[in-house]
This record gives structure tokens, sequence and C-alpha cells, in this order.
């Protein structure tokens, strides 16, 4: 190798990168658009009522081939993110001049001209109709019923309260909560499927009283960031944190009994595991809303944010286990 080539191998530069097709940006864009870790949960959530409306025996379970189950399965993950994602969508088209003012949201596809506000909204209302139809067709009316409420609720109720109210913060909390019951009556017999039994409506009260202290941590810690967004959160309303404190505390303390709410609603389903992994884990969520509480510091509510997220799966996870036990045991 000569002197000239030896020079030509050090100072050329890597292989740029190939580039991506253009179609591909604007799609990247609107799946950002729809909020995917929140998809993500909602539909893991969805799996979990499904998984126990089976085990708990609601659902015409001997009745299913393995085709036709695996086909319902498919329908209720996709459904319930298809729908999942359509509310997520629109929630950022109609709250877009809001998220332009916000330092958290200001990045996100409709602010930074990513994506048009009339993209968005037929991206919004393209996966909100997909995703009912298909619970619809996949599973039955009442699945897409609730996947119907939880979108509406989310939209138009929820959305254009937070500018005026901290009881947004409550109304919030239903649409989050519902998801466990599209699972729930996607399996479940009966005229309306379901929808009325105990155990579905213990999931829904487990996911309702979790959102609280979860989403008061994020407030907390981005209170600023909400007032200049125009949005009335509680820690923005109470500047000395008294009240933010006491909601904190009290929703924790609900967790607990919530939490056990199933033990009695499935009753033969679940026993004393879950029960104790839940009122362990309570107790942990309990003791990072009291620091909070004690502290009032963007430190603790970041520790209570992340002891939330922690919270939710292990609990989750604990009650399929032992569903899944007291089948197969």
């Amino acid at each position: 190798m000569t002197q000239m080539e030896r020079i030509s191998v050090v100072v050329s530069p890597p292989d740029a990168p190939a580039a991506r097709p253009l179609w591909l940006a604007p799609l990247l864009h609107a799946v950002e658009l729809t909020k995917p870790r929140i998809t993500k949960m909602v539909t893991i959530t969805a799996g979990v009522g499904f998984a126990m409306a089976l085990v708990a025996g609601v659902g015409p379970a001997s009745g299913f081939t393995l085709a036709g189950l695996l086909w319902i399965t498919f329908a209720v993950a996709l459904g319930t993110a298809l729908s999942s994602s359509g509310a997520g969508a629109l929630n950022e088209w109609w709250e877009r001049a809001r998220d332009a003012r916000m330092h958290r949201t200001r990045t996100r596809p409709i602010p930074e001209g990513r994506l048009t506000p009339r993209a968005a909204l037929w991206v919004g209302l393209a996966t909100s109709v997909a995703g009912v139809g298909l619970l619809w067709v996949g599973a039955n009316w009442t699945a897409a019923l609730v996947a119907l409420v939880t979108i509406v609720s989310y939209v138009l109720i929820y959305t254009p309260m937070k500018p005026h109210t901290p009881l947004a913060t409550l109304v919030g909390a239903v649409p989050g909560a519902l998801p466990p019951l599209i699972g729930w009556t996607a399996v479940a017999g009966g005229p309306w499927h379901g929808l009325g039994a105990a155990g579905g409506w213990s999931l829904f009260l487990i996911m309702f009283v979790w959102q609280i202290p979860h989403f008061l941590a994020i407030a907390w810690k981005h209170r600023d960031d909400y007032a200049r967004g125009g949005f009335k959160v509680l820690p923005v309303v109470d500047p000395s944190g008294v009240r933010t404190s006491w909601a904190v505390m009290l929703w924790s303390v609900a967790l607990l009994p919530v939490s056990l709410a199933p033990v009695s609603a499935m009753n033969g389903v679940l026993g004393w595991p879950y029960a104790l992994a839940a009122l362990v884990l309570g107790a942990g969520m309990f003791f990072f809303a009291a620091q909070l509480a004690l502290s009032r510091t963007d430190v603790h509510a970041r520790r209570l944010f992340f002891a939330s997220i922690i919270y939710l799966p292990l609990l989750l996870l604990a009650m399929v286990a032992d569903a899944a036990a007291s089948v197969l045991l």
C-alpha cells in the first residue's frame, strides 16, 4: 500500500447510513402522536382483564377453539391498542397550542411542525374507528362500547376540563381505568358480556385509584410547566402543596383495600399469595407518598412517580400469576 493510499484510508469518512424512505418519517411521526408508551400500558391492562375473565370463568372459555381464542386475543390486543392510539392522537390534536407552550410537550409532532393538525386529526379519527370496529367484529359489541366510552370520555370530557378545574384528574382517571373492562367483556358471556360482574369492576377500581397519586406526582414535578400550558392541575392551584399532600396520602391509602377487592370479587381465583403481594406493594406506595407529603420536594415527587410505575406491573403480575396457579395446581 502506498503512502497516499494509507492516508486515504485514514481520512475517508465512514459509510453514511442509508437514507430513510420518504414515506417512513411521517409514519414515525404519526406513531409518536399516538403516545405509544401509554398505549402499551393500556393494552397490557386490557390483557389482564382478558386473562382474569377467562380464569374466573365468566367467559365461555370451553366454547373457544384454539383458532377462535387466538383470533379474539389478537382482536382485543390490536383493537385496544388502536383505540388508545386514537384517543392519544386526538388529545394531542386538541391540546396542540398548549403543548407548544410547555417544555415537556413542545417537541411533540404537531408543535414542532412534523405533522399538520389536519393530518393528526385524521390519524386520531382513523385509529379510533378502526379500534372500536375491530373490537366489535372480533370480540363483541360490549367491548367495543367500552372502548368507545373510553375514547369519548378522554377526548370530549377530560381534555376540555383540564384548563378549568383540578377535578379533571378524577374524570380522566375513568377512561384510564376502563381498558381492563375491554378485555374482561371481550370474553364474558351473558347479554352484557360480564359488564356487571364484580371481578371486572375490581380491576377498574385498582386502575382508577392508582392513577391519582401517579398523576399528582407527575403534576407536582412539572407544576410550573402545567401552569405555563394553562392547565389547572391540583399542584398548580395549590402552591403550598397542602391539599396535594393530603390527596396523595389519601389515595395511596385507598390503594390498600382497593387492591384487595379482587380477592373477594374473584373468589377461588385469587388467594393469599396475591393478597400478600398487594399489601407489600401497597405499603411501599404509602411510604413514598408519605415522604412526598412530609417533604413536598421534587425529589420525593420523582420517587413516588417511579414507585407508582413499579407498583402497577408488579401488582398485575402477582394477580395473573396467582390466578394461573389456581388453575394449574
